[in-house]
This record gives C-alpha cells, structure tokens and sequence, in this order.
C-alpha cells in the first residue's frame, strides 16, 4: 500500500512529456502555435499548402526552386492502384472513415518501399500518402454515389485539386484558398491522440502505411475528429441566431458541452480558429446563406461568460460551416480533416523511428489480491 500511494497516475497521460520534438511548439495558455518555428498566423495568411509540407518534411520553408520541386513531386503522386479503387467499391457503403482507414491500409500493398523505414523512404511515402488520400476521399464519395472517380488536374494546386475531384467542377479561387488555409491549420498539431497513436506504431518498427492507418482510426473517433460535424449539426439545430442563447443556456444548465468549444490544450482561443472564421463570414454571404456565419457568431458571444473558465472556441467550430458551404456531405467533415493531416503524421513517424524506443507505458494494477486456482467442480456457482 505504501509503494501505490508513492505512484502518482496521470489519466490520458495528461501533462506528461514523452519525448522531444522539433516540429510543433504549442502554448495552450496563450493560445499560440508555431510550425518550426513559425506562427500559425503567418503561415495561414502569407503560405500554401505545399510550401507547409516542405516545412514540415524538411524543416525549412522552401526556396522557389524547392518548392516547386515538392509541388511536383505530390503532383506526380495523384494516383491510386485500380485494386484499391475495387477495395473502396467493396466497402463503400461504411462510413468514409473506416474506407479510408481500410483504403490506406490497402495502399500498403503496393508501395515499393513500403517495408523501407529509411528517413528518404518514408519522406517518399509520406510524399505519396499526402496525394493519395484525398483522391481516397473524393474516390469513395464518387463511388458510393453510383459515379466514376474524377480524375485529378495536374494544373491545380493540391486543395484547389481536392475540391475538383470531390465535386467535379473547379472550385472559386477564393473557396479553393479556403481550402489550403485549412489544411495549413490541420497538417500538424502535436501529440494528439492519432500522432501519438502513429508513434507507437512507428515504436515497434512497423512502416509509415501501418502508422498512419492507426492515426487514421484514432481520428475517427468523436473525442478526437468528430466536433466539426458535431458544431454543423448544432447549428442547423439552432436553426435561427436568435436562438443561440436559449441553446447555450440549455445546454449549460444540463452540464452538457457545447461543440466546438474548449480544447484539451488550450486554455485561451484555439489560435487557429480567427483564420477559419474570417474564410466563414466571407464564404456564408457569398453563398447567400449569412444565418449559419450569424448563427456561429450567436454562439460565441452566448459563451463569452464561460471563456474565463478556459472553454473558447476551437478550430473546428468554423471548420464544418467551411465544409457545408461547399456543398460537402457531413459524414466527409473527418476524413478532410486527415487530409490535411497527413505531413504532420508523416513527420511525427520520421521523429518517432529517429531514435526508437518502443512506447511502453505502465497501468497500476488495481483488481483482486492473488489467489489460488479453484478447480472448476469446486467452484461455488
């Protein structure tokens, strides 16, 4: 008894550091978050998608020459085996998350270096799964739609190419931006539950692919990717902005959360979360519908009293509006969200296999005292 009450458990390792990183430097109580070294504002006013990538892979933002080396190189990678097309046919009809885990993993089987954990190998596969995701993405909606898949464009950028294949008409210049602002937001954050998961993966050896098909089941669970689709069926829920206080109000009284606000890091605004809300209230009046931007902004200052506590808006609070307003289907809102985030998992792995250890963390045991084996004719029923 004495040993037990010198052990100290810390649930969901909370407030535990397991390792070091070079990637991602996050102050929740500020409410900053940097990219190697860079803002996150800086990077989603001033950067793109790709330049975000070789950031992320390299360590540096790229020169012009660099950069339109890694543009080319995730342009040549717009490509799926037709076996993995079969495989997005055969499970079409589960949920768009468990066809890109079942998908990704499928990959596995035809990447040539898949069994290759070579920081230059996986920096290639890495390279590859951050193109063959999305067409996974788009791939399936099609699919599941009775449509072929749409091919990609080589003469698009790689969100302005994401929107084409999924909807099949180009998108605007401004809701293509969008778009890349983001995956810009998503691409990196930490050891989140699905980074943490890819390392402990990556911990035993085992490749790129196997990680991130384990970062991609633990995305899918709603403690984790699911407030974006929660935060748009609130709102159409609350149908009206002048409803928003009741709602709150509510919802507060039962002790039950509202979506899209408070974060397991932040204890001021999630910092990424301005870039989105500026991209909804301009996209909700272009498309002629400003109630869901007016409905949001409701919402936020009904929860103005609570911000003291540490409960502000998170990221994907304008995320899923973003979505809706481009005529995406709700049940996509997660796997857009892994399509922004497969560089950082990416380089979380490459981190993690630098100087591998496996991850092997210790549960207090907490059940029954020994006892002896009671023969089964001896047992009391």
């Amino acid at each position: 008894m004495e040993a037990e009450q010198k052990i100290e458990i810390h649930r969901g390792l909370k407030g535990v550091y397991f390792d070091r990183s070079r990637v991602c430097d996050i102050d929740g109580r500020a409410g900053e978050l940097r990219y190697r070294g860079y803002s996150i504002h800086d990077l989603a006013e001033h950067s793109t998608f790709e330049e975000v990538c070789h950031l992320l892979f390299t360590g540096e933002l790229p020169t012009g020459e660099e950069l339109a080396r890694i543009t080319a190189q995730l342009k040549a990678a717009r490509t799926l085996p037709p076996a993995v097309l079969d495989v997005i046919g055969l499970v079409k009809d589960a949920h768009p998350m468990d066809v890109l885990r079942t998908a990704t993993s499928a990959l596995a089987a035809f990447d040539p270096e898949v069994a290759d954990n070579s920081p230059e190998a996986t920096l290639r596969k890495g390279i590859r799964l951050t193109s063959q995701v999305p067409m996974i993405v788009a791939a399936h909606e099609h699919i599941r739609n009775g449509r072929a898949p749409v091919a990609p464009r080589g003469d698009l950028t790689h969100a302005a190419n994401f929107l084409y294949m999924l909807k099949g008409a180009e998108p605007s210049a401004d809701a293509a931006r969008l778009m890349d602002v983001d995956m810009i937001l998503h691409a990196e954050h930490g050891s989140n539950a699905s980074a943490f998961t890819a390392r402990v993966v990556a911990g035993t050896e085992a490749n790129l692919h196997a990680g991130i098909t384990a970062a991609v089941a633990a995305l899918s669970g709603p403690a984790h990717g699911g407030a974006a689709e929660n935060v748009m069926q609130m709102a159409r829920e609350i149908g009206d902005p002048a409803k928003a206080a009741a709602y709150v109000k509510a919802k507060r009284d039962n002790r039950e959360a509202v979506m899209g606000f408070g974060h397991r890091v932040y204890r001021a605004e999630d910092p990424r979360a301005r870039h989105m809300r500026a991209g909804v209230e301009k996209l909700s009046v272009e498309m002629g519908e400003p109630k869901w931007y007016q409905i949001l902004a409701a919402l936020v200052e009904a929860m103005k009293p609570y911000s003291r506590h540490g409960v502000n808006v998170n990221v994907d609070f304008y995320a899923g509006v973003v979505y809706y307003l481009n005529g995406i289907p709700a049940d996509l809102f997660v796997p857009i969200f892994a399509v922004g985030r497969i560089p950082g998992w990416t380089v979380q792995v490459m981190e993690q296999m630098e100087s591998n250890i496996l991850i092997r963390p210790l549960t207090l045991y907490s059940g029954a005292p020994p006892r002896a084996y009671v023969p089964i004719d001896a047992r009391r029923t």
